[in-house]
């Protein structure tokens, strides 16, 4: 009998269908993607897409954030409303504070405070590990909901802060005292320096959007952490 190339391809996914069916071979769950995202899990390519089907699934994003460690989020989840006329603000929540506290709470839309969460874990306080010994103990940033249009421009479309899916971060302070900030020490010769470098570049792939003091002057004193897009990092 003479087998064609369609037929094999076919006898391979009814094989493949059976195998998974009888537990014959396991995929990890953070390669797989339809496994709900947990904080804890290992990072993989496949974590983005899973946090881009949470920007409208609210109950789906919460069940996300109750995976987060004791100790590593303090958050509140929010009813939808509407603080200022034409800036309705859906699937937020009110966060008190990650592993490291913030000088204020703020509103976040749900998939930036789960976004934030496994930054903090996986990335960010691995780095200040690494290059001090130590954690981050306070993150200072100027704020998550404006509403307003972008660099505020009459004619330009909505700002990701309107919607409270971005956070500008401007300094983090170390367990020691040290503090670190986007604007004195960018351009440092230091760990600092090389700390907020790779804290960028760390960040690119689990927001959407990462702007840094290399892209404009708006964003000489501060990162942008915003859900828009998919990967723009400058």
């Amino acid at each position: 009998m003479k087998i064609y190339p369609r037929e094999v391809i076919g006898l391979l996914l009814i094989v493949l269908g059976i195998g998974f069916d009888k537990q014959w071979w396991t995929i990890p769950r953070e390669w797989a993607p339809w496994q709900p995202l947990q904080v804890a899990d290992p990072l993989t390519p496949v974590t983005q897409w899973k946090l881009s089907r949470l920007k409208n699934d609210r109950d789906g994003c919460l069940a996300a954030l109750k995976t987060a460690p004791d100790d590593s989020l303090a958050y509140t989840p929010l009813a939808d409303y509407t603080p200022v006329a034409d800036c309705p603000l859906t699937n937020v929540v009110r966060v008190h504070r990650g592993e490291a506290a913030f000088n204020r709470s703020f509103v976040a839309s749900c998939p930036l405070a789960l976004s934030w969460t496994l930054y903090e874990r996986h990335r960010l306080q691995p780095l200040a590990q690494e290059l001090f010994g130590q954690s981050i103990s306070q993150v200072q940033h100027y704020g998550s909901f404006a509403c307003r249009n972008i660099y505020n421009r009459k004619n330009a479309r909505r700002s990701e802060h309107a919607s409270a899916s971005a956070l500008d971060v401007a300094a983090f302070r170390l367990e020691d005292g040290q503090r670190i900030e986007v604007l004195k020490d960018w351009d440092g010769k230091g760990k600092a320096g090389e700390f907020l470098k790779r804290a960028q570049e760390g960040a690119c792939g689990l927001f959407g959007t990462v702007l840094g003091p290399e892209y404009n002057a708006a964003h000489a004193n501060h990162f942008h952490f915003g859900m828009r897009g998919i990967g723009f990092c400058r």
